[in-house]
């Protein structure tokens, strides 16, 4: 089995996405900044997206360790009607 290289790069339209870096296909993660957000983050954007991508990473690497009874009960819909506020 192969390892994937992966890159993290700013498309044309400002979107910040992780990507394989060996393929042309959609993005694994995009992330999309409002207006009001860019105005705060000035050049720091980039860094910003780095830090949310790695951070997602390392949760998901997290989760994939658990064995899967220990996994949350609540379906996907039970999740995603509700917001949730960090």
């Amino acid at each position: 089995m192969s390892a994937s290289l992966y890159e993290i790069v700013e498309l044309s339209n400002g979107d910040v996405v992780l990507q394989r870096a060996d393929e042309n296909g959609e993005p694994l993660v995009s992330i999309r900044f409002s207006a009001e957000s860019l105005s705060f983050m000035r050049d720091g954007k980039f860094d910003v997206a780095k830090a949310m991508i790695e951070a997602g990473m390392e949760v998901a690497g997290d989760l994939a360790d658990m064995p899967p009874e220990d996994w949350s009960e609540e379906s996907d819909s039970e999740l995603y009607d509700k917001p949730t506020l960090h």
